[in-house]
Parts: C-alpha cells; structure tokens; sequence
C-alpha cells in the first residue's frame, strides 16, 4: 500500500535538487530566459525525445553521452531553439560547458524558441557564470523556460509507502504551442530522490508517456526540441515500483493537462474519448483525429455542438465505424444516437451549454467493439493565429 499526496512547493523542495532562472539578454524587457537544475550528488538520468526527423542539437548532444551516464547539471534556455543548426549547434554547446566555472558532470542542455538561428553562446556563458548553484527559486526557473506560455507549468507529490519511507517527485515544464500527440511540443524536466533502479526508470517513462504527453494536440504541429527528462538523485532510499509508475504517471498527465489548457489563445480543455472502438489502436486513431482537427477546434471556439464534425472526422480516420450504431454526446448530453438524429432546439442548446464550460467532454461511441482512448486538446481561435504570425519578433 502507498498513499501518494499533492504538497506545495517546486522541484527544489526535493532534497538535493537545486535550481533558478535569470534573465540572461536572450528575451527583451527583462524577462527571465536562462534557467538551470541542479544536483549536489549525480543523478541517473532517461529521456525521451520528439519523433521530428530534424532534432535540434540539444538532444543530438545528449545522445552523444554513453548508455548509462549520470549527470548533475541541466541547462535550459529560451527564445532560441537551437535546431536546424548543424554540427555548430553541437559544437556550440560543447563551447558553453567546457566555458562554464561551475563543477558538473555530463551537463545536459536544453532549448526551446525560434528555429534557425545559432545560439547567443557569450550571453548563455556569461549568465550560466552568474548561477548559485545553492539556489532554490523554481519559480524563477519555471518562467524561464516559457516561450508563448501564459503561465509555468509545476508540480509537486510526496509518496509514503508501507514501511513507513517516503519519496518526492515534481516537475517543471512549458509548452503551449506547436503541441501535437507525437510527444509534443514541449520541454518536462521531471525531478525524484526515490530510489528507482536505472532499468525502471525508461520503461515506466515509456509506459506513462502515451497516455500523457502522447494524447495532447493544440496545433498538430510537431516540434524539433521536444523533450521530457526523468532525474534520480536516489537520495530518499525509498522505492516502490507500483507507486512510482502511478506517480510518475499523475506528474506528467498534470504537465500534459496543463499544455492543453494553456495552448495558445485557448479558453477550452476538452477530452475526446472514444469507446467501443474495434480495437484500442482504432480508438487512438479516432481520438488524436478529433483532437487535431482544425475544424472541430474552431467549433468548440464557436461554442457550436456542430456532431457532424465530430462524424465526419471519425469516418475520415479511416477507422471501421458505422453510423447506425455511432452515439455522440458532449458530456451526458447526447446529439446522434445510432443514426437517429436527436438533435432537437433542446438538445443542441443544453450541448451549447456544455461548450460553454472552460473543461468537458466529447463522447464518441462507436459500438463495435472494445476498444478505448481518450486524447486531449482544446480549442482554436483567433488569438492563435496572432502569437504564431508574430512569433519570431
């Protein structure tokens, strides 16, 4: 038995881990755009990265370390992706670290912003330099690493198990644009001192991120930076594999849920859940459709319970369906019933007053199987369309 609890606090209140952020001259106005974490023992550290066949430079460089290192040192910027750099971008990072006056170990970098540029390598030295490492501001640390982000991205559990040892585990994050279920677009930095052995620490990851990060979708743009880190310091000689798998999956479905909730411009949260599917596959396939459809997006904007383009997405994702026993609802309120149309002046406004609210559902059952999954995203307006014309100035 364990019992998992939500405390106050960021990832610095993890015993060993140490952050900050600093406003280092990449963003204009001040703003806080290098940030870092920190460890006082080595940690074991898994990743997993974006599937875009043009991966920044950042994770080229992580790749590059053996199977197995541990590190004590993670570098995040903003404003400047560091991808489609080539070898330069590399070579750039190995120039901060072997520039930088602090002792670390297989330091790790990472970054989020515009595509296409080198790095501003002096400005990252010299504010990398400035670092106490003995600071503990992930508040500072989490407006850091935002790019379009309306607001950080933190959580925070301590696990008590039976024997009576507890372990802590947290998360940092950002994201909010260019977010589509192939991870996402999206940098997860997620800190524990629980005792997890290295060979449980990728599988757990891997089991946990398809419901999580693999299951969101602002844009259906996938980015070149994505990346999701689990850091062990072990320090808390506590560990249970059950507990930690639950855990770990809850830090991240918080990370995820958040992303959606703040995609760009977005006032709506909404989980697309099909049912019934013919198989879990097909459900997944069906999900991630409606969640990545820019015309189901712009209805849920619209506040309009337009079933037909929930319909039609299903049929064009070439899943096996069949409108007579298709059964559609926004929440508990149903809008086509097994070829029936219900959708009555009733009906389409008590649907209307679901999509008023900022969280819901869309149930989609397709009544020939067993199949489940749900995918998250939220909705599409004109706000979107303003950050992403202005992004690069």
């Amino acid at each position: 038995m364990f019992t998992i609890l939500p405390i106050k606090g960021f990832i610095d209140s993890i015993d060993g881990f140490y952050c900050d952020g600093i406003h280092a001259g990449l963003k204009p106005k001040g703003n806080k755009d290098l940030g870092f974490i920190y460890s006082d023992t080595l940690c074991d550290v898994k990743a997993v990265f974006t599937l875009n066949k043009f991966q920044a430079a950042p994770l080229k460089h992580y790749q590059n370390y053996e199977k197995d290192f541990q590190t004590n040192f993670v570098l995040v910027n903003s404003k400047n992706a560091n991808a489609l750099t080539g070898q330069k971008g590399i070579d750039d990072i190995n120039e901060i670290f072997s520039s930088l006056n602090h002792e670390i170990t297989n330091p790790i970098m990472s970054s989020t912003g515009v595509i296409g540029n080198p790095l501003p390598k002096q400005k990252i030295i010299d504010g990398a330099n400035s670092f106490d490492l003995s600071s503990k501001n992930g508040e500072n640390l989490s407006q850091a690493i935002m790019t379009t982000d309306a607001f950080p991205k933190t959580c925070l559990y301590e696990v008590k198990l039976e024997d009576g040892s507890s372990f802590k585990i947290g998360a940092v994050a950002k994201g909010a644009g260019m977010i589509n279920p192939n991870l996402a677009t999206m940098l997860c930095f997620i800190c524990t001192d629980a005792a997890i052995p290295t060979e449980d620490m990728q599988e757990l990851l891997d089991v946990n991120i398809h419901t999580t990060f693999n299951a969101i979708s602002v844009d259906g743009d996938t980015s070149t930076n994505d990346t999701v880190l689990l850091l062990a310091n072990k320090k808390s000689n506590s560990y249970d594999k059950e507990a930690f798998k639950e855990v770990l999956r809850l830090v991240m479905h918080d990370m995820a849920m958040l992303m959606v909730a703040d995609g760009e411009g977005a006032k709506k949260a909404v989980a697309f859940e099909v049912i019934n599917a013919a198989s879990n596959e097909e459900a997944e396939i069906a999900a991630k459709a409606l969640s990545n459809s820019l015309l189901v997006k712009t209805a849920l904007f619209g506040e309009d319970p337009n079933f037909g383009r929930i319909a039609s997405t299903i049929g064009a994702s070439r899943v096996f369906c069949d409108d007579s026993k298709l059964v559609i609802s926004y929440n508990d309120v149903v809008v086509f019933n097994k070829g029936e149309i219900v959708f009555t002046k009733e009906v389409e406004a008590a649907a209307g007053k679901v999509l008023q609210n900022d969280k819901f559902k869309v149930i989609c059952d397709l009544g020939v199987g067993e199949g489940t999954f749900t995918a998250y995203g939220c909705d599409l307006g004109y706000r979107y369309v303003e950050i992403n014309a202005d992004y690069r100035t």
